[in-house]
């Protein structure tokens, strides 16, 4: 019979290992002499339509996409798409 213990108690490790989560509304390539023109109250136009759905990354990897909604006073992310592993890549 096998011993499961090991493996239930690295699943519990792996459960609470942290990973870096993003939400990516757009991006945009500047030349160095625009970034430098930047202030307050600059504007930065980004590549994506303002009603696009933004992207859910985990660790740099897209696993989602939804939209943007306010719950209080913070934004979140409502899920809308799971993105499966061979479309991630």
């Amino acid at each position: 019979m096998a011993d499961t213990t090991n493996g239930a108690d690295a699943m519990t490790f792996l459960l609470s290992v942290p990973l870096e989560v993003t939400v990516e509304l757009g991006s945009v390539s500047l030349p160095v002499a625009d970034i430098l023109k930047l202030g307050t109250g600059s504007v930065v136009e980004l590549d994506r339509p303002a009603n696009a759905p933004v992207d859910l990354l985990v660790n740099d990897r897209k696993i989602a996409r939804g939209e943007i909604v306010a719950v209080d006073d913070r934004f979140a992310l409502r899920i809308t798409e799971l993105i499966s592993s061979e479309r991630a890549l």
